[in-house]
């Protein structure tokens, strides 16, 4: 009885996490039958601790050590000789109950090192890449889960949702990044072909060279969320609703920029809780 009471204790741990950090995707995700949820729990719960082994730790060499740390775990897991560890014995029962693959909780961690020895990407193509390894892993994670009945490969939409998600991040938080950790996501060449440079950056700017750029950029993401939607039909049905209102709902994340007449500098961009509802609602119709 205690291995019983053990293991539920390890997914409660895990889900305190993503309930801590993320209440759009907890709303949407909860919605599972029971099983699945706790695993998309674990598996939040590893990109979690991935993502705080860099924002936890301010020198790169702290970071790099945090992230070796990870690395060496995931492979001692790889290895079926995982260290005693609430996230590691949730991971194991998710990966003794579903078809996963190691590949992609790797390129979660290839992505974290992208992003400590940072270059600003030149090219759209190169935001893409950077936006797989971050977050386009992540879909490839969840997929034995959300798409366990199905008869088709759907690798390619649950990367896009991830490429869509992660391109949006970037499209809310470009002051924050510029401002906190002297960064640009946009693609270089496409901000020096419209003349936007980093002074005008530095000053919030919100020019038209400034918008096309934005919206180049957005319209790369409306395109990965429509792949994404046209195979909505393709996953398993009990999880249609939790993909459909994560995607719908952070999709409303551009909406909210455009909105907020593209101030993604001075302004927190994100859905109201009256939208988020909204948009819950008529996935669920």
């Amino acid at each position: 009885m205690t291995g019983m009471i053990s293991i539920q204790d390890d997914f409660e741990y895990c889900e305190q996490i993503i309930k801590r950090h993320s209440k759009s995707f907890y709303y949407a995700f909860s919605r599972l039958p029971e099983e699945k949820a706790q695993a998309v729990y674990a598996i939040y719960a590893f990109c979690r601790t991935a993502d705080d082994s860099v924002d936890e730790n301010n020198e790169d060499f702290a970071q790099l050590a945090a992230l070796d740390q990870l690395t060496e775990e995931l492979n001692l897991f790889s290895r079926r000789q995982e260290i005693d560890h609430p996230l590691w014995r949730a991971l194991r029962v998710v990966f003794n109950t579903y078809s996963m693959d190691i590949e992609p909780f790797f390129d979660q961690l290839k992505g974290q090192r992208m992003d400590i020895s940072f270059s600003a990407p030149r090219t759209l193509d190169e935001v893409e890449t950077y936006s797989y390894y971050v977050a386009g892993s992540v879909g490839r994670m969840l997929l034995p889960i959300i798409a366990s009945k199905s008869s088709k490969d759907c690798t390619d939409a649950a990367v896009s949702l991830g490429v869509a998600m992660q391109i949006t991040n970037i499209l809310r938080d470009v002051g924050e990044d510029y401002r906190e950790k002297d960064r640009i996501y946009l693609p270089l060449d496409e901000l020096e072909k419209v003349g936007y440079d980093s002074h005008q950056l530095a000053n919030s700017l919100i020019t038209q060279s400034f918008i096309d750029v934005w919206e180049l950029m957005a319209a790369r993401a409306e395109y990965r969320y429509d792949e994404f939607l046209g195979c909505i039909s393709d996953f398993d049905n009990d999880s249609q609703f939790a993909v459909l209102a994560s995607a719908q709902v952070y999709r409303g994340i551009l909406a909210s920029v455009r909105q907020n007449n593209y101030d993604c500098f001075a302004r927190k961009n994100y859905v109201t809780k009256r939208e988020m509802m909204r948009i819950l609602a008529q996935s669920i119709g």
